[in-house]
């Protein structure tokens, strides 16, 4: 999709929700469409405090969580303690490097098609899903960082593992 076509799209959703297409609300939502590596709270407001003076956390946190509200933005868990946003709202999937928590788009139509478990019996409605795929980056590899094996057992894992 184009720029013009995506910033149209975006308008189209603000205007469907009742919401002003505000400067801030159009910053946030340029600079994480313009990411590949799914950007903390942290990063957006430095991405857009240079862009809009003044403009402060609490208004980026608001904007963000007004995006994914309408839909604009994702919530994308990672492994580390922070949220990340992803503009893609398409279903997709990740591969998580468990070294340094990078989070790299994985599309595979394969995984779009899976059949939805039946949860009825826990009184749960599955609304969406997304695969983690969790190994080591290349450029963790390249750098020679700890292979998979290396990591398993290690304090890297086992503070994953107590956060699940």
């Amino acid at each position: 999709m184009a720029d013009r076509e995506r910033r149209s799209a975006f308008e189209i959703l603000c205007r469907e929700h009742g919401l002003p297409i505000t400067v801030q609300r159009r910053a946030v939502y340029e600079f994480i469409r313009g990411r590949q590596d799914h950007p903390t709270v942290d990063q957006v407001y430095d991405g857009v405090r240079d862009r809009i003076r003044g403009v402060s956390r609490m208004t980026v946190y608001r904007a963000l969580n007004t995006l994914v509200d309408v839909g604009a933005v994702k919530k994308v868990s990672s492994p580390g303690p922070t949220i990340r946003y992803d503009a893609n709202t398409k279903l997709h999937h990740h591969l998580v490097c468990m070294y340094c928590d990078k989070l790299i788009d994985y599309e595979d139509p394969a995984l779009n098609n899976l059949p939805m478990p039946n949860t009825r019996g826990r009184g749960f409605r599955v609304s969406d899903y997304s695969i983690q795929f969790r190994g080591i980056c290349a450029d963790c590899r390249r750098k020679g960082e700890p292979t998979i094996d290396r990591i398993r057992g290690s304090t890297i894992d086992r503070k994953r593992t107590r956060k699940k």
